[in-house]
């Protein structure tokens, strides 16, 4: 006959060893199937950083972190669990050197223009640029006589949650890549030219490597896409289990839905987007609008738990 107590398994505290016989043993932890699967974590806010956040063309060189840490109650800088935005500031004629502890940087050039010079490699870029960096090397971005202000993205979150430090050369799977603004708005137009049907998500240029092809990604586990939505034309009501990190680049009398919050956007401003959050993108303006959306959906493709669903028919 099986021996009870009071005791309830939901409510028993951590159980240590009884009888360690040593350093080893004394360190080892057990639950139980009670109190195991009930940790509550805090959401991930619905969030703008607003364009008022984001420096002027001869600020002073530095970081303007997106920063939502405190509220995700995470003991590093995050925008989501696993993300992290910030905009960057060169003074004219000057430098910005960085080592980020990520496997890489998706950066786009918001304003100005500049040299980066990482490793062996530099090329010279301008406004509406958009380049991947790898992770846990230097890079120097020097800017013109005007200055430049940038906005760029990493995993640095996903990285520390695992106390990693990123691979080096032809292990960390990322190479330097360039993708002028020219070459962008040629293939954009590409996409919006071409035909789709209604189960087509968005209207969108999706952007990788030589690298990161097969997968579709720019980063193993982060994802880029620059979106567009036609004026008076709206994106219905999805959701996903990436988080969503987006720059807003153009579009007057637009706004996204993310859950019951009205979110109205403005040039540069940096909006997020919780993971199965269920979120629409309108455009009431007169000219077709653009976004700019960094998402974790690499890691979710590969776990294959990326959840994608519309959540309305097509109008």
């Amino acid at each position: 006959m099986r021996a009870t107590t009071s005791e309830r398994m939901d409510a028993m505290p951590v159980q240590e060893p009884a009888n360690p016989a040593g350093p080893a043993q004394s360190r080892a932890r057990f639950f139980n199937s009670g109190n195991a699967f009930n940790v509550k974590l805090p959401p991930v806010p619905a969030a703008v950083f607003p364009a008022a956040a984001v420096p002027v063309l001869g600020a002073a060189t530095g970081f303007v972190l997106c920063d939502q840490s405190e509220s995700l109650a995470l003991p590093y800088p995050a925008t989501t669990p696993l993300m992290l935005a910030r905009y960057a500031a060169i003074a004219p004629n000057a430098d910005l050197t960085a080592r980020f502890k990520a496997t890489g940087a998706i950066w786009y050039v918001i304003a100005g223009a500049g040299t980066s010079t990482i490793e062996n490699e530099s090329f010279d870029w301008s406004s509406g640029d958009v380049f991947l960096s790898p992770g846990g090397v230097e890079l120097n971005l020097r800017a013109d006589r005007e200055g430049a202000v940038l906005w760029v993205v990493t995993n640095e979150p996903q990285l520390a949650f695992d106390y990693l430090q990123p691979a080096h050369g032809e292990e960390c799977g990322v190479d330097v890549v360039h993708y002028p603004a020219l070459e962008i708005r040629h293939q954009l137009e590409r996409v919006v030219n071409a035909s789709r049907d209604e189960d087509t998500a968005g209207l969108a240029l999706i952007f990788s490597s030589e690298r990161n092809a097969a997968g579709r990604n720019i980063l193993p586990s982060l994802t880029l896409s620059l979106n567009t939505l036609p004026s008076g034309e709206r994106q219905r009501k999805h959701r996903h289990n990436s988080a969503a990190v987006t720059l807003i680049l153009s579009g007057r009398r637009c706004y996204s839905i993310v859950g019951a919050e009205r979110c109205d956007w403005s040039q540069y401003a940096t909006l997020v987007t919780p993971p199965a959050e269920p979120h629409s993108h309108h455009n009431d303006g007169d000219e077709r609008a653009l976004f700019l959306i960094v998402q974790d959906g690499g890691l979710h493709y590969h776990a294959r738990t990326m959840g994608f669903a519309f959540l309305e028919p097509e109008a």
